[in-house]
């Protein structure tokens, strides 16, 4: 799946959630296990955050959450 042809948004930063929830852990722990400032990963899920950096980072996002490859992504 292309991550930049994926809609931001609310839906999308709760897909993301869940599929870590889903993994028995959260956003914030992948946050802190790989550096990323939390606030980073909202911005770029949410779509206020749309440069190539954050297409980058909501790529790996989706594939860590699990939902990279999900219908409802």
């Amino acid at each position: 799946m292309n991550s930049n042809h994926i809609p931001t948004g609310k839906q999308l930063y709760v897909k993301v959630r869940s599929g870590f929830v889903a993994q028995d852990t959260t956003l914030t722990a992948w946050c802190r296990e790989n550096k990323v400032p939390r606030q980073s990963a909202v911005m770029c899920l949410s779509g206020m955050w749309n440069g190539p950096k954050a297409k980058t980072l909501r790529k790996r996002l989706l594939e860590a959450s699990g939902i990279e490859n999900s219908a409802a992504a």
